[in-house]
C-alpha cells in the first residue's frame, strides 16, 4: 500500500480504541517498525493526537474523543462519492484521478457488505457525455491551480471558428462548467475588463509568475450567466405564445433561454416576455431546434423571422441534392 493508504490503516486500528504497539502495527500491516515510527510522527506533524504511553503496557492510542471524528462515511455518504465521481469523470473534471482513488479507499477498508453495496449503487447510475480531451484536462489543472494561487496567465487564444489566435494575460476568478462546456471567468488585461473564455479554445498557457488580488465575494457562475442574460437598458420586449405537445413544451420551458422569460403556462401553450434584439437572433435559432413539436403563435414577426432562417437552411443543403457530375 501507499503510505497515504498505510498511514491511514494506522488511523484505522487505533480507532478502535485499542492501544497498538509500534510491533503489533507492524505486523498488522506488514511493514517494518522504524516506518510505522516515520508514520506515527508524521501524522502528529498533521495534528492527530496520538498518546504514546511507555512501559509494560504502553502503545500507541487516540484520545475518547477522537472517535467522534469524521474518519469514515455513512452508507448514503459513501454512495454520493462513488455518483460524483462519474459524473465529474464524465464531465472533464480535471482532478478525476484523485476523486477514484478517494473512491477507491473507501472500497478498500469497507466489509465485503459494505463494498457489494456500494458497486450495486455505482452500477446504478450512468452518465453519456461526450469525451473531454486530455490536452483540456491539463488546461483544467492549471487553471484551478492559477485560480487558487492568484496567479496571472498568459494564453494564446482562438477567437471563434478562425486559426488566428491571441495572446491573452488574464487574472484567473473561477471556472465554471456551463452547457457541457469548460469556461474560466477573469480579468483580461488586454480588454482591461472581466471576460470569459471557452477552454477548448485556449491552445497555450503559461504562468506569469505575477500575483493578483481576487475581487472580494465575485462570483464566476454569476457573472457568466449574467453574459448570457443580457438585459440591456431601454431594450424593447416581445410577447411569444408558442402551442405544441405537453412535453416539447416542458423542455421548451426548461430551457435556459426561455426559462428566465416564462410569463405564463397551459398545458398545450406557453407564453414569453423576451428581449426583441434576442429573440430574433438567438431565440430563432432555438426553437427551430423543436421543429413540428411546436408552433409559434405571435408575434407575427417571429413567424416571418423563423421562415426566412428556414428558407435560408433549405437553399444552404438543396445544393447537396443535386447530382454531381
Amino acid at each position: 500500500m501507499s503510505k497515504a493508504d498505510n498511514m491511514l490503516a494506522i488511523l484505522w486500528l487505533l480507532k478502535t480504541g485499542k492501544r497498538c504497539t509500534a510491533k503489533q502495527l507492524a505486523e498488522e500491516l506488514e511493514i517494518h517498525v522504524r516506518t510505522v515510527y516515520r508514520y506515527i510522527d508524521a501524522l502528529c506533524a498533521s495534528g492527530v493526537p496520538i498518546i504514546a504511553d511507555s512501559g509494560h503496557n504502553g502503545g500507541y492510542s487516540l484520545p475518547a474523543h477522537f472517535g467522534a471524528a469524521p474518519l469514515t462515511f455513512d452508507p448514503d455518504e459513501q454512495k454520493a462519492l462513488a455518483h460524483a465521481a462519474v459524473f465529474a469523470r464524465e464531465a472533464g473534471y480535471p482532478f478525476g484521478d484523485a476523486l477514484n482513488r478517494a473512491v477507491h479507499k473507501l472500497k478498500l477498508y469497507a466489509s465485503d457488505e459494505q463494498r457489494e453495496r456500494l458497486s450495486r449503487h455505482a452500477r446504478g447510475v450512468e452518465v453519456i457525455h461526450a469525451p473531454a480531451a486530455a490536452a483540456q484536462a491539463d488546461l483544467l489543472q492549471q487553471l484551478e491551480v492559477a485560480t487558487a494561487e492568484a496567479e496571472t496567465l498568459c494564453m494564446d487564444y482562438q477567437k471563434g471558428y478562425g486559426l488566428v489566435t491571441e495572446m491573452r494575460r488574464i487574472d484567473p476568478y473561477g471556472l465554471v462548467f456551463w452547457k457541457n462546456r469548460w469556461y474560466v471567468v477573469g480579468y483580461c488585461r488586454l480588454r482591461s475588463e472581466v471576460r470569459s473564455f471557452r477552454v477548448d479554445r485556449i491552445r497555450a498557457l503559461s504562468g506569469s509568475g505575477e500575483r493578483f488580488e481576487r475581487p472580494a465575494n465575485f462570483s464566476a457562475r454569476e457573472f457568466l450567466l449574467a453574459g448570457l442574460q443580457t438585459d440591456p437598458a431601454g431594450a424593447e420586449y416581445a410577447t411569444v405564445r408558442v402551442s405544441g405537445r405537453e412535453q416539447a413544451l416542458n423542455d421548451l420551458c426548461s430551457h435556459w433561454y426561455f426559462a428566465q422569460a416564462l410569463a405564463e403556462r397551459k398545458p398545450t401553450e406557453a407564453l414569453f416576455r423576451i428581449e426583441r434584439q434576442s429573440l430574433f437572433t438567438m431565440g430563432a435559432s432555438f426553437l427551430l431546434a423543436y421543429g413540428m413539436a411546436i408552433r409559434v403563435e405571435e408575434p407575427a414577426e417571429l413567424l416571418e423571422r423563423l421562415a426566412t432562417c428556414a428558407g435560408e437552411l433549405q437553399r444552404h443543403y438543396a445544393g447537396g441534392l443535386a447530382p454531381r457530375a
